[in-house]
């Protein structure tokens, strides 16, 4: 087996079961060096134990490349083993639905890999289409993007899916059926106004529309905040709108408070889907709130909010949880084409 393959195989299991994210990146680094050495030589490294003297090859990544000369590796074997189930019981009905991906970042702000490495993992998941939404320039912990950084992003984007490469990285490009869609996760700022040059957010093919400041404001006060945003012309997704974390290693957040109903009538009114979110952390909405939206006429959209490849398969929790709640396919908007996708998403531009 390809040595690369393996130890990037690896990487995306293990951020499939949110490991330790320097665990998962030690596979990757791994790959990394050894990218660029012809299989002889990597071989004859193995033997005459020279791979094992770089620094930044461990034992376990050491074992790895020595056992894909020779076929599957234990260590690959036994997580795919583990992966064969669906990380979700139920829902698959739904999941296999799904075209897409409208909430996914990259290392450009808080994403963990490349570009590259997204679209690849997205196309094996056999996703048709994948939105880069990387945050926008206020959350400046996660590396927001500029206009101009975000401007860069567009022309890099349009470049892959004409069949460029990103940083002259081989099998990175967008390739025939597969689209990765311009985006980005712009912060409903305190006023409600977008966090981005309305200009930029003009070509962008989808922009979600989150708050990620000052959760724990009065009920007035949010409310108005995301009414604002929800009206503003360029918002198509509003995300993890109650921004509570219900478990993991950030601990735990409740949700925000607002008027919900109010809410989730004014996604309706101007077409904006309320995002099922599907990290594990988060699990936003709460179920009460997706059955007050599905009730106001809303549409959803199920993104991941991968943050890296592995995460992409976490689809599969908001899958399970649209179809506990009877959302209909028809008003989740990535179980459509790409093209009619767009023509909603551009729609009040």
């Amino acid at each position: 087996m390809d040595a690369v393959d393996a130890l990037s195989e690896i990487a995306f299991w293990l951020e499939r079961d949110l490991a330790p994210t320097f665990k998962v990146q030690a596979f990757r680094r791994a790959a990394s060096l050894i990218s660029d050495l012809d299989p002889a030589e990597l071989a004859d490294r193995v033997h005459d134990g020279r791979l094992r003297a770089m620094k930044g090859i461990g034992g376990r990544t050491a074992e790895v490349i020595g056992q894909s000369l020779y076929g599957l590796p234990d260590y690959l074997d036994n997580l795919r083993r583990r992966g064969a189930e669906p990380l979700a019981p139920g829902g698959g009905e739904v999941l296999a639905l799904l075209r897409g991906d409208l909430h996914t970042h990259s290392d450009w702000s808080d994403g963990t890999t490349s570009i590259n490495l997204m679209i690849t993992a997205a196309r094996l998941l056999g996703r048709e289409y994948l939105t880069l939404t990387d945050h926008s320039p206020s959350l400046t912990v996660a590396h927001g993007l500029t206009a101009d950084r975000l401007e860069e992003q567009l022309d890099l984007v349009a470049s892959l899916n004409a069949g460029g490469t990103a940083g002259g990285t081989a099998g990175d490009t967008a390739g025939a059926g597969f689209r990765l869609l311009s985006g980005i996760e712009v912060d409903i700022l305190e006023n409600g106004e977008l966090d981005q040059d309305p200009a930029l957010m003009d070509r962008l093919d989808v922009v979600v529309a989150s708050v990620h400041s000052k959760l724990r404001a009065d009920s007035l006060s949010m409310t108005r905040r995301m009414l604002a945003g929800i009206r503003e012309a360029h918002t198509n997704v509003l995300g993890h709108c109650t921004g509570r974390l219900v478990t993991g290693s950030r601990g735990t957040r409740p949700p925000s408070s607002f008027d919900a109903a109010r809410v989730f009538a004014a996604c309706a009114e101007n077409a904006v889907a309320v995002e099922i979110n599907s990290r594990p952390e988060r699990q936003d909405p709460p179920d009460d709130l997706i059955a007050l939206a599905l009730a106001a006429g809303c549409l959803f959209s199920i993104d991941s909010d991968a943050h890296a490849p592995g995460h992409l398969d976490f689809l599969a929790y908001g899958a399970e949880r649209a179809a506990a709640n009877g959302v209909p396919a028809e008003r989740i908007v990535n179980t459509w084409p790409v093209e009619k996708l767009l023509d909603w998403s551009r729609a009040s531009r």
